[in-house]
């Protein structure tokens, strides 16, 4: 019985992580949404939605801290999970650059100027998928036991969000350099976090038919 209870917790701490990730754009857009706007540009990335609406901190700070304190199979699932945490918090404490703000003003919880915390900001957001990425493609996959076939099903599930994010990732990088429309990032973001939430929730037996029981 003890063991069964534990197993629901960990389905639990999955699904909740997983749903975090995918209503978060969501809510930042909504709340931001119905806030007046200093700029047209408000809603080009769920990060500048931070200084409209508390969305990003009410749902990414619980997200992060529930990364942290997840405990996983290994050490190296415990490490990937706590760093991916720890860059999620990041995010957060060092909010990004907006243009309708002057980058000498100081942000954030640490009060740095904008350009150095959207500085570090950033490298915060691209680590912490990355980890995520690397969870949902090196341990998610892992098994200890029999290759179901929908273990195997599961497997290409976490294998494309993974590789997926990691595409976008990529594609982040290359859209420095081009110039493309701005609420790019808003999209990409967007897929990031849902290809981020349905790994977790498969993970957490949230969809059925994926589940050996």
């Amino acid at each position: 019985m003890e063991r069964t209870k534990e197993k629901v917790q960990y389905l639990r701490v999955r699904n909740l992580c997983g749903l975090l990730g995918v209503i978060l754009p969501w809510l930042a857009l909504f709340s931001a949404g119905i806030a007046e706007h200093p700029s047209p540009e408000w809603w080009w990335s769920i990060s500048a939605t931070y200084y409209q609406s508390p969305a990003l901190v009410g749902v990414l700070i619980p997200a992060s801290i529930v990364l942290i304190t997840y405990v996983g199979y290994d050490k190296l699932d415990n490490w990937v999970t706590s760093l991916s945490g720890i860059f999620g918090l990041g995010v957060v404490l060092f909010p990004c650059k907006v243009s309708w703000l002057d980058e000498s003003l100081r942000v954030g919880f640490f009060q740095v100027p904008m350009d150095i915390s959207n500085i570090i900001h950033t490298i915060c957001a691209a680590v912490f998928f990355i980890l995520l990425a690397y969870n949902s493609i090196c341990l998610f996959t892992k098994s200890g036991g029999e290759l179901t076939p929908r273990k195997q099903m599961r497997n290409k599930v976490y294998r494309i969000c993974g590789w997926g994010m990691v595409a976008l990732e990529l594609l982040f990088a290359i859209n420095v350099f081009l110039p493309t429309p701005g609420y790019v990032t808003m999209i990409v973001e967007i897929i990031l976090l849902h290809l981020f939430g349905i790994s977790w929730l498969v993970k957490g037996e949230a969809i059925k038919w994926l589940n050996d029981n």
